[in-house]
């Protein structure tokens, strides 16, 4: 018997089906009844619960671009979404084709964030920028395009919906470890110098009364870098690193925390960004320890649930007087807790885009069965 063809299809080449967004799209998905197939990376146990998961091994260069036409000529839903540039462009034909309408969901700025890839050089980044410019007009065209923030391309669009990375608070255990609980740090994201991996370790090597948990994934680069970082000292015995989880699994570990680190560089991509990780560990009740990105120090600032520091050595710092002063540690816990409520009372930022999917589905559903019946 011929398998159902699913409502939606979400095909990426770039992200693991354990990716915390792609989870959060399926969930909301499924919440207005759409049936719900993955086309990724990674491991099938991983992928979000309640989808048909299909996944490929992870590619390079050209293998990532066949991965992204492969994966476009196998999704035959009535509506694709898709969550890389190379996967947009493959889909925009196949989608005309086929008459499936096109979500296209530009989460990150692809232009900056190349410039934080050490691979990006000559013609490789050349080559890199014109597929980011060609997927943004293929983008712009889509059905319905949906960026993670206002700042994020293409600003004009046949119909554009900005869906932040906010949590889905069903995710997430709301209060991390009391104060006087064993003191760990945890974060959770990809994990490389640029995102603070360095940092971290070493932050928490100068705060002797801390443990950190690692969870997201390392290149073999970073990995051989911790693995000797932790050969000295105690570190071995308080850094754990858990690889990438799926984001229940993950958020179970940071509920044993007490604050949330975030020191990402000032990279062209994370300067004007507001990272998710933040609004995540504040839905969590962890304190924030972040380095200082703009619109992080103002939503500190403002809530009191955390502090921004700009170097290793000053997180050491704060980390020790927490350590010292647990009263003050579960102030700032507070703080984050009551911002955390605020944020799971504002609602699933990803019902509004699934309710749109929803209406694309059904029109593109309808063209489908009436071009049969010309037929």
């Amino acid at each position: 018997m011929r398998a159902r063809r699913p409502d939606v299809v979400i095909v990426t080449s770039g992200h693991d089906v354990a990716d915390a967004r792609l989870h959060r799209e399926v969930a909301a998905l499924l919440r207005v009844g759409l049936t719900v197939q993955v086309r990724g990376l990674g491991d099938v146990s991983g992928g979000p619960p309640g989808a048909d998961v299909h996944v490929r091994p992870r590619r390079a260069g050209m293998g990532r671009v066949l991965t992204a036409v492969r994966a476009a000529l196998q999704a035959r839903g009535d509506v694709l979404i898709t969550l890389d540039p190379d996967a947009a462009l493959a889909c925009a034909s196949v989608a005309r084709f086929r008459r499936s309408a096109l979500v296209v969901d530009v989460h990150e700025d692809y232009g900056r964030l190349l410039l934080d890839r050490g691979w990006a050089r000559g013609w490789k980044a050349r080559a890199a920028q014109l597929g980011v410019r060609l997927a943004t007009a293929a983008a712009a065209r889509a059905d319905l395009t949906v960026v993670a923030d206002d700042h994020v391309p293409p600003a004009a669009a046949r119909q554009r919906l900005v869906v932040p990375n906010v949590p889905d608070a069903t995710m997430i255990p709301a209060g991390g470890a009391p104060a006087d609980a064993p003191l760990r740090a945890v974060y959770v994201g990809d994990l490389r110098e640029t995102r603070g991996l360095y940092d971290m370790v070493e932050a928490v090597a100068g705060a002797p009364d801390w443990s950190l948990d690692l969870v997201g994934p390392m290149s073999e680069a970073d990995g051989q870098w911790l693995a000797r970082r932790l050969q000295e000292g105690t570190l071995a015995a308080r850094v754990t690193w858990h690889d990438r989880l799926p984001p229940r699994a993950a958020w179970q570990v940071a509920s044993r925390a007490q604050v949330g680190l975030s020191l990402l560089h000032p990279t062209p991509a994370f300067v004007a960004a507001m990272p998710s990780k933040v609004y995540e560990y504040l839905a969590c009740g962890l304190a924030v320890l972040s380095s200082p990105l703009p619109r992080v120090v103002e939503l500190l600032d403002e809530s009191g649930a955390g502090e921004v520091v700009s170097s290793a050595d000053a997180a050491a710092a704060v980390l020790t007087r927490w350590a010292g002063d647990r009263a003050e540690l579960a102030r700032v816990q507070a703080g984050a807790a009551a911002r955390g409520a605020v944020l799971r009372a504002a609602g699933n930022a990803y019902d509004g885009m699934a309710r749109r999917v929803a209406e694309l589905a059904a029109v593109s559903a309808r063209g489908r069965r009436a071009s049969g019946r010309r037929r």
